[in-house]
């Protein structure tokens, strides 16, 4: 069955990630950009201000959680695999030049979340138990009044958090531990059940302590490792560099494993990977973002914004050089394999390995808190209040499960869910752009934004 169904699954993912979409979610941040003058830049500091160093307690004001607890949420799902596997998996096979194109799915896909966290806080509403509920589905069916679209966004999310957000997180983490330390796969099934029970059962509240705490820890381990990579090899960074900007443009020769790549092909494996490291236009993160607590829409937004930048700008850069002053990009590995032994020959191979790997069991471990309640709050949505609690219970068992079995299958199924939520939210944003708009201005017309 698995022969007949996996091509098939393989041809439907490269569909719905197809080119078309591709230009979809890029030419949605282009319009965006133009439309907002370029905010994503001209704001960044201030963005990166408020995030990081204000991280004002807006205790007082409506929502669940803190805005560097919603930041933090929202990282916990998008800091994970993709920054350690994705990044790989592109310049194996576009070389590289996909770095390149990460960067710009990046920057224009840092306006796109601007604008879904504007949207997600401007139509949440509260819910019976007193928490807030926001995202796509929410701006959807109040913004443009079409219910069905709504409906169907939370159904693409909640089969998503199965997949992507669930089962193939703990699959990753349970072959990392098992590769690195000899941990079987059942003592991380158990671990990671219980660890992931404990945080989501408490709601967001809990999730947001959490993260808040392990997401910074994670980045910055993992950034002290590939920083330190970079500055023990600092003379081979500026040829790094020169491959990225001129293989972006020009066709990357076949040598060593590498096959070679077409200028479309290192586009198109930098922007997939890219936004499937970030989810800018996938309607995620804006779920985590309506739980903020504030009564300005753009004032979340704008520390929203700078989850792509972080993920994007920061991470997958300092993993694509550390890969490709390796010089191991044309060996034929790909997927965390590269990225491991690349760190290993910059750190050696005891510290090098235990970087990627505890990284990356991290990484995912995150990305499971991030993605339960994006999955919670489509069920809840669909199912209503009665759901929460049957839904922890099921995502927790299979947390467990998929630490165990076999996912090539559910991988596949994952990647196209993930891919389907794009479309009802790109929908949403360019029909919603006056809104988004209107908001933004009455924002920056207001000088006290600056204090």
């Amino acid at each position: 069955m698995d022969d007949f169904l996996l091509p098939l699954i393989g041809e439907l993912s490269d569909i719905v990630w197809g080119v078309p979409t591709i230009i979809l979610l890029v030419g949605t941040g282009l319009w965006l950009t133009i439309r907002l003058k370029g905010m994503q830049f001209s704001k960044l500091w201030h963005s990166l201000y408020l995030a990081l160093i204000k991280r004002k307690e807006n205790t007082d004001q409506p929502g669940d959680i803190t805005h560097f607890q919603a930041l933090m949420t929202a990282l916990s799902a998008t800091v994970g695999t993709g920054n350690i596997a994705g990044v790989a998996t592109a310049i194996a096979a576009g070389g590289p030049g996909a770095l390149f194109w990460m960067w710009v799915t990046g920057l224009v896909g840092m306006i796109t979340k601007y604008s879904e966290a504007l949207l997600a806080v401007k139509y949440r509403e509260q819910d019976k138990l007193g928490n807030m509920s926001g995202g796509p589905m929410y701006y959807i069916s109040k913004g443009l009044g079409w219910k069905w679209l709504g409906v169907l966004f939370a159904v693409f999310a909640s089969i998503a958090a199965f997949g992507i957000g669930n089962t193939v997180q703990s699959n990753s983490v349970a072959h990392a531990l098992e590769t690195s330390f000899s941990i079987p796969t059942w003592v991380t099934a158990i671990i990671l059940m219980v660890g992931t029970g404990a945080v989501i059962l408490g709601g967001i509240k809990s999730i947001g302590k959490v993260t808040s705490m392990l997401v910074p820890v994670m980045i910055v381990f993992y950034m002290g490792g590939a920083i330190l990579v970079l500055l023990l090899n600092i003379s081979a960074v500026p040829e790094a560099l020169s491959l990225i900007f001129t293989h972006a443009f020009t066709p990357t020769a076949g040598v060593g494993g590498f096959l070679g790549s077409t200028v479309m092909l290192t586009i198109r494996m930098g922007v997939a990977r890219g936004v499937f490291s970030n989810e800018s236009g996938l309607g995620s993160s804006p779920i985590a973002a309506a739980a903020a607590q504030t009564k300005n829409p753009v004032t979340q937004a704008l520390v929203s914004m700078t989850q792509t930048f972080i993920d994007t700008l920061v991470v997958c850069t300092l993993t694509g050089l550390v890969i490709v002053i390796s010089d191991n990009w044309h060996s034929g590995m790909t997927g965390a394999e590269l990225t491991s032994v690349s760190f290993t020959e910059g750190l050696g191979s005891v510290a090098g390995e235990y970087i990627v790997s505890i990284g990356l069991a991290l990484f995912a471990y995150s990305t499971l808190l991030g993605w339960s309640y994006y999955g919670e709050k489509s069920i809840e949505y669909l199912a209503g209040e009665k759901a929460i609690k049957p839904y922890r219970i099921v995502f927790t068992i299979f947390v467990g499960i998929g630490a165990v079995v076999n996912l090539d299958l559910v991988w596949g199924v994952a990647d196209i869910f993930n891919g389907l939520m794009a479309f009802p939210n790109l929908i949403a944003l360019l029909a919603l752009t006056p809104v988004i708009i209107n908001e933004t201005k009455k924002y920056f017309d207001n000088e006290d934004y600056k204090s």
